[in-house]
């Protein structure tokens, strides 16, 4: 049976003493949590934040990451140097990446593939727009967004990948996909791995639902057999909130 797996996105928000103190009463508050907990933080919380999770259950990850080792890439962050400070997972792909940023499908395959090389767990994001959405191509936007994103990957990689949907038209708005309409969403991505990789390797994929998760709809959404947690943004910013969609129990 595939744990539940919550992470919180903090975007472009905490400072280093807002990370050390969210961090320290997240994980009184979560202590007893059977859930897997992540904190994706900014690249100048990261230190901060690992010192902190040290001895704790909180898991630290990245926002973002490039797909090359080194290199003359201003402002840039290889995955070998949050490796190296110990960090353990790496967003890639968000929507937020791709609109403002000029993301690809192809630069998220890269960097799936260059987080894999040196032992970070990717946490891909693949999601529609309304105006596809309505347009009855949802499906087909997120399980090509899948494909290309695990494409040259081993079924072992395959394996331990975390996958996020998220509706674009959800991410900040207040609009929640409905628990069933995710539930369909996130089959459809399981059934294109099953296609591509056989369904024993998808029914191991960890796929999250994101887009105005809340304490108020997490227990309906994370309850849908197919919704292994969720990857959360602005109610990851209040330790309560975030602590009280932490503390799901089936």
């Amino acid at each position: 049976m595939r744990k539940k797996v919550i992470a919180g996105n903090w975007k472009m928000n905490m400072l280093p003493n807002d990370a050390i103190n969210f961090i320290e009463k997240l994980s009184i508050l979560t202590k007893d949590t059977q859930n897997e907990v992540i904190i994706c933080a900014p690249y100048t919380d990261l230190f901060y934040a690992l010192l902190m999770a040290q001895k704790t259950h909180i898991k630290i990850g990245a926002q973002n990451m490039h797909f090359e080792k080194k290199g003359a890439y201003t402002g840039e962050i290889s995955g070998e140097m949050l490796k190296a400070i110990g960090v353990e997972y790496v967003i890639i792909g968000h929507s937020e990446r791709r609109q403002y940023f000029a993301e690809t499908d192809e630069t998220v395959n890269k960097k799936v593939k260059a987080a894999y090389e040196v032992g970070l767990k990717p946490i891909v994001c693949v999601g529609e727009t309304l105006e596809q959405r309505e347009q009855g191509k949802a499906e087909q936007i997120i399980t090509d967004q899948t494909e290309k994103a695990l494409e040259g990957l081993s079924k072992q990689q395959v394996e331990t990948i975390i996958i996020a949907y998220e509706p674009i038209w959800a991410i900040g708005t207040g609009k929640t996909a409905t628990a069933e309409d995710a539930e369909n969403s996130i089959k459809a991505i399981r059934k294109k791995i099953a296609e591509q990789y056989g369904n024993d390797v998808a029914q191991k994929v960890i796929i999250q639902y994101g887009g105005s998760v809340k304490a108020e709809n997490s227990k309906e959404l994370f309850d849908m057999p197919d919704i292994d947690g969720g990857l959360v943004g602005g109610a990851s910013l209040i330790a309560d909130e975030f602590a009280e969609i932490v503390n799901y129990k089936g």
